[in-house]
């Protein structure tokens, strides 16, 4: 899948957690990167449930200062990442922890961004726009499935566009990410589920990517496999703390894939309905995939074969079109076992918005990577096949 004559990295965390109860480390892990006061970004929700509290306590018992903004909104945009660093600057922290899912991550990578380089997060948007270090910053993750925790993707909304920023910067990968299942257990099971869709997705879009690698593909297949086996059960029943850390490495090693071999349209399509209406991103994701995969499959079938097999299903005998489709099959079921919405028209998109979302879409930086090119009226069929 590789493009030729291309040079490839690799990018991750300097030190990444595992496991139940790795989220004890958070006061010696965050001593150890030399701050003495840190800013944890987080929303309200978990601000109100009492974990940033106890993420500052242990950041005390560490011998250091720690003062919480609980401002990250669920798609977090320009303004809240502005209102974070007059907190970070006013406070004059010198380090960074963010808890919960993307949207924390992502509102803490902005704040960082602008700490370390000036100006306005707007700047950002694109590859690799920064060109000065963030501050030291630790990111502890509460949900399975967007892998903002460990990755150099941050993505945050322009309020006067409505359209999300698509921001890839290998400055803004965590020095230290912490994935502890025992902050997991309390996400109800529609968050589960759209989390849990939102890796499959990951590692769907970085194995058909047309930079995939062979460190890429290992990692997305086992991703699969692993959302595959523990999805289901981590929805049926939170408290399973076997399939949610199986579903945190999924998510973790689905993130360790497209971190490095990028996304798609799929990704590049729903950030324009976040932006659009503020819709759940994973939900979104969730629903495009399959449209998505349909328009992708005739690039390479058989990589789409591996992701059925990666999905349990049975492929013997089949001819390498039709075990594609197998692929694209297993993909809806999940979503339908799971309670994922059938289409957009659920959540209320409009026709009417489809032309505009579809100009923005090809804007973003997620389509440079996709496996299969489209005009403007193939971007706008997809979003109608998944209507």
């Amino acid at each position: 899948m590789a493009l030729a004559d291309q040079t490839f990295g690799f990018y991750i965390p300097t030190v990444s957690l595992m496991g139940i109860g790795c989220s004890k480390e958070t006061g010696a892990q965050a001593k150890a990167l030399g701050v003495t006061k840190l800013l944890i970004v987080t929303d309200a929700g978990i601000a109100k449930l009492g974990v940033a509290d106890k993420i500052k306590s242990q950041l005390e018992e560490a011998g250091l200062q720690a003062i919480v903004f609980d401002g990250a909104e669920p798609n977090p945009t320009d303004k809240n990442v502005l209102a974070g660093v007059k907190v970070y600057q006013d406070q004059r922290c010198d380090g960074i922890v963010t808890l919960g899912g993307g949207s924390s991550h992502d509102c803490g990578k902005g704040i960082g961004l602008v700490i370390g380089n000036g100006g306005n997060i707007r700047d950002f948007e694109g590859v690799n726009k920064s060109t000065k270090p963030m501050p030291p910053f630790l990111a502890i993750n509460t949900t399975a499935g967007t892998a903002s925790e460990m990755t150099r993707f941050c993505i945050i909304t322009n309020t006067d566009t409505h359209v999300k920023m698509a921001i890839v910067d290998w400055r803004c990968t965590p020095n230290i990410a912490i994935n502890d299942p025992l902050l997991m257990v309390a996400m109800p099971p529609s968050l589960t589920a759209a989390t849990g869709m939102d890796a499959l997705t990951h590692a769907v879009e970085a194995y058909v990517s047309i930079i995939a690698t062979p460190i890429t593909d290992f990692c997305a297949l086992q991703a699969i496999e692993l959302v595959s086996d523990y999805l289901r059960p981590a929805v049926a029943n939170g408290e399973n703390l076997e399939a949610r850390d199986k579903m945190a490495y999924a998510e973790y090693m689905a993130g360790m894939a497209f971190n490095n071999a990028s996304l798609g349209y799929v990704h590049a399509m729903a950030h324009q309905l976040g932006g659009f209406y503020n819709l759940p991103h994973g939900v979104c994701n969730a629903i495009l995939l399959p449209a998505v995969c349909e328009f992708n499959v005739i690039s390479n079938p058989k990589r789409f074969g591996d992701i059925a097999l990666a999905l349990g299903e049975n492929i013997d005998g089949l001819s390498t079109m039709d075990a594609a489709e197998k692929g694209i099959a297993g993909i809806r079921k999940l979503s339908r076992d799971i309670g994922i919405p059938a289409g957009l028209k659920a959540l209320n998109v409009k026709e009417g918005d489809l032309k505009i979302m579809a100009e923005n879409a090809q804007k973003d930086a997620c389509m440079l990577t996709n496996p299969r090119k489209a005009n403007l009226e193939q971007i706008i069929g997809i979003y109608k096949a998944a209507m």
